[in-house]
């Protein structure tokens, strides 16, 4: 399973709109795309995308821009991930009625599994996993 670099730069837009959270300011693309290190013409198509699944909202005006729609904690990789590309894990044998049946019951198996890690990493558990790291020191 390999995932493309849109879902990457869709993360990346979240977790960066996710530090921001708490001001309830919005945040404009240039800045958003410098702070993410995502180029700014392909982020807009991505926070489009994110605004339909009301992952993000937008904000017109001179002080317009793109914000969270729900709390970080609310918002998990998993709503990301199939926002930008439908299921978190498609596997064709699952509708293949030649697929011999354990075969198509283990690709369910490992389907379910990707689900459920997706749907369990939140934004603010990466949030507090940054600060966490942040907090710690070497000697």
């Amino acid at each position: 399973m390999k995932l493309s670099v849109k879902s990457d730069y869709a993360a990346r837009a979240v977790i960066g709109l996710a530090k921001h959270y708490p001001t309830g300011a919005a945040l404009k693309v240039e800045d958003l795309a410098a702070e993410s290190s995502t180029p700014a013409n392909y982020l807009v198509q991505i926070l489009i995308e994110l605004k339909s699944r009301h992952i993000v909202k937008s904000i017109r005006g001179k002080e317009g821009g793109y914000l969270l729609a729900r709390p970080p904690a609310e918002i998990s990789l998993g709503d990301v991930l199939r926002c930008v590309h439908g299921r978190v894990f498609d596997p064709p044998a699952l509708h293949d009625a030649h697929c011999p049946a354990e075969l198509r019951a283990a690709w369910k198996k490992l389907q379910t599994a990707l689900d459920e890690t997706a749907d369990g990493i939140t934004f603010q558990k990466l949030l507090d996993e940054g600060a966490d790291k942040a907090k710690m020191y070497y000697i």
